[in-house]
């Protein structure tokens, strides 16, 4: 099965790790961890990853580690089931 792709916007520090919904074309993950040492990475991975349903290894950050806009490969399911259990993506922002 090919792998799916989702654009996210990370709040590091918040109060608890959770996916808070669509953001304009982006999935708004917040998570108590810092920006240090990839430890909002993986927290925003985890998170991710429980929404969805797939194990934790299934979820990587593609692009943007060091960046509150990241793009997260899923590599057990599509962009079609990605959009079954998250929604749809409204319109970008920008």
């Amino acid at each position: 099965m090919a792998g799916g792709r989702i654009s996210v916007h990370v709040t590091p520090r918040s109060a608890r790790d959770e996916v808070a919904g669509w953001r304009g074309g982006e999935l708004s993950v917040r998570v108590t961890s810092p920006p240090e040492g990839g430890k909002a990475n993986a927290a925003v991975c985890r998170a991710v990853a429980a929404a969805l349903g797939v194990p934790k290894s299934s979820v990587s950050v593609a692009r943007g580690h060091a960046s509150r806009h990241k793009l997260l490969e899923v590599d057990s399911l599509d962009d079609e089931a990605i959009r079954k259990i998250l929604g749809e993506p409204a319109e970008p922002l920008f």
